[in-house]
């Protein structure tokens, strides 16, 4: 089964971001994952989430999800996007 994470970032420092956008996509294809939505301004049509920025990387399976969100190699990037930006991040499983 696909798993998706979904990342909302608001970015406060584009400059000290710029090395994680650099890295970023080749770890994620390493994982056997891909973007679904890169980096977009969404429009919110309900509720009250305000999304400055929305990421969707699909994964082959949850195990390739995690394996990419706890390797080692890329804990230095991951520390980049969170004093770089505001973030807030999910996993879910899909069925496409």
């Amino acid at each position: 089964m696909k798993a998706y994470l979904v990342l909302d970032l608001t970015v406060h420092d584009f400059a000290g971001f710029s090395p994680y956008i650099a890295a970023i996509p080749a770890h994620i294809e390493r994982h056997h994952g891909h973007y679904i939505v890169q980096g977009v301004e969404p429009t919110v049509i309900e509720g009250d989430w305000s999304p400055a920025r929305v990421v969707i990387i699909a994964f082959e399976t949850r195990a390739h999800a995690e394996a990419f969100l706890a390797d080692p190699v890329l804990q230095p990037l991951f520390r980049i996007r969170h004093e770089t930006t505001t973030s807030r991040l999910v996993l879910v499983d899909g069925c496409l």
